[in-house]
């Protein structure tokens, strides 16, 4: 049998047979793929790769719905009846359907056609943890590195968390510093939890741990910190990974993980997160290219947690970003809508190190924005020595919230004909003295524990 034929059913080779058309809108493909700097591999990392075995045989089209069947479904038995040994396993797939698109066919004309990403067999397997369909193609001397899509079969099984293909890719020769066509390598999508065993292969296999994306030049850790992955994280530290490294946007690894949303569930991982970089040596004072610090990032995801991690290392709350903003401004801007996340803990731990305050005049508007969290305004009224309560505070409480924390706001409003109480007073006078130390000095005076928390502004319910 020559090397250029296809072992097949008769139905293969009928497909195979493909018309004009077919032919030259591959040809059209593969020439819009040959000017993108899209899929190649950094130089470093391309002449450490082995040499290409000359046997592999070149690329061939295949729409036989036979093969893609048993391709998509894992069909092991129907595989090894459609690639026996000798057959051409490198094949072009362009699954039917996607979304339609404009696609230009030169000479100014243009056509509505599927948005179709070209695939291979072993994308297939790989992306579906197929693995002993996987093993079958690479026995039959499939290209590891192939990539008519823009991303190699590494890239597919890493990014669907498929270990054991990750493992055999790597066996057979893949290139753990592939780059897609979006200028990112397999490290790049680990990007859940469940492909941490993906990136520890990868790391085995030579992977650079400090390579970079083309877009942000991310490094892994500024991935791994961005999606909340503490064990992504302690790896790549393990592996020698620079924790201060600088993307585009001026960012570590550290501002990465203290930026990006989260949500209620998400906040002890990204805590984790931090708590390692910290522990590698993250500078708590970089700040991106606005200024934003660490804290201004953590207070704005009101993380309580990350926030007195970073104030414990020293993180300052007074530093102000482009905008004039300090981290109290940020906790203040996101109270509304998160109520749940405990945002007083952040508001009492940034007056307990020295916080500015903010201006009286303001305090209407911080209460009509902030009223839903009556503990977060319980401890931000209690760092004054006297607050003037008018008409325009009532007005700043809606009748529902009135009514559900009727108690606190009544001892809110009384103060409008009382003065604060002289108990009061006298914490105001004691942290005045003690300034930014207050969170350090109160807990060594070795004071009775309701009295210790007073000082500390624990809330209890009311004003006075």
């Amino acid at each position: 049998m020559s090397r250029g034929s296809f072992v097949f059913t008769p139905m293969a080779l009928r497909s195979l047979e493909l018309d004009e058309d077919m032919l030259e809108r591959y040809e059209y493909k593969r020439q819009l793929a040959s000017r993108r700097p899209g899929y190649a591999l950094r130089r470093e990392a391309r002449d450490a790769a082995p040499p290409r075995s000359s046997t592999i045989l070149p690329p061939a089209v295949c729409q036989d719905v036979v093969v893609q069947n048993a391709l998509y479904t894992g069909d092991l038995e129907a595989m090894q009846r459609l690639f026996p040994r000798g057959a051409t396993v490198n094949l072009i797939i362009e699954p039917q359907g996607g979304e339609m698109r404009w696609v230009a066919r030169g000479e100014g004309l243009w056509s509505l056609t599927y948005e179709q990403e070209l695939t291979t067999p072993l994308h297939i397997t790989a992306g579906r943890g197929f693995a002993d369909c996987l093993r079958l193609l690479l026995q039959r001397g499939a290209d590891v590195d192939l990539a008519p899509g823009g991303t190699s079969a590494l890239h597919e099984s890493c990014d669907s968390c498929q270990a054991e293909c990750t493992e055999l890719l790597l066996l057979h020769g893949a290139n753990a510093n592939a780059v897609s066509e979006e200028g990112l390598m397999p490290l790049h999508v680990c990007t859940s939890p469940e492909s941490l065993e993906c990136a520890k292969f990868l790391l085995q296999y030579g992977a650079a741990v400090d390579g970079r994306t083309a877009d942000e030049s991310d490094t892994p850790l500024h991935v791994a910190a961005r999606r909340g992955l503490p064990e992504h994280a302690e790896l790549y530290l393990r592996y020698g990974a620079a924790v201060d490294r600088l993307n585009d946007e001026g960012c570590t690894a550290l501002n990465a993980a203290c930026a990006h949303p989260q949500e209620l569930p998400d906040l002890q991982r990204y805590f984790r997160v931090c708590g390692r970089l910290l522990e590698a040596g993250a500078r708590v004072h970089a700040a991106d290219q606005d200024r934003h610090s660490p804290l201004h990032m953590a207070c704005k995801n009101a993380n309580a947690d990350v926030v007195d991690l970073l104030l414990a290392n020293g993180a300052c709350v007074n530093d102000m970003d482009y905008g004039g903003e300090a981290p109290m401004h940020n906790i203040l801007k996101v109270v509304c809508y998160k109520a749940a996340h405990q945002p007083e803990r952040i508001v009492r731990a940034l007056l307990n190190h020295g916080s500015i305050r903010v201006w009286p005049g303001a305090l209407p508007t911080v209460l009509k924005h902030c009223s839903g969290s009556p503990r977060t305004i319980e401890v931000l009224l209690n760092a004054y020595t006297h607050l003037k309560v008018t008409d325009s505070w009532v007005e700043a409480v809606s009748a529902e919230t009135f009514k559900e924390h009727k108690e606190f706001y009544e001892s809110v409003f009384s103060l409008a004909m009382a003065p604060r109480s002289l108990q009061h007073l006298a914490r105001c006078r004691l942290r005045g003295l003690l300034g930014n130390r207050v969170h350090s000095v109160v807990p060594k005076l070795q004071l009775p524990t309701s009295i210790e928390n007073y000082l500390l502004l624990e809330c209890r319910g009311y004003v006075h």
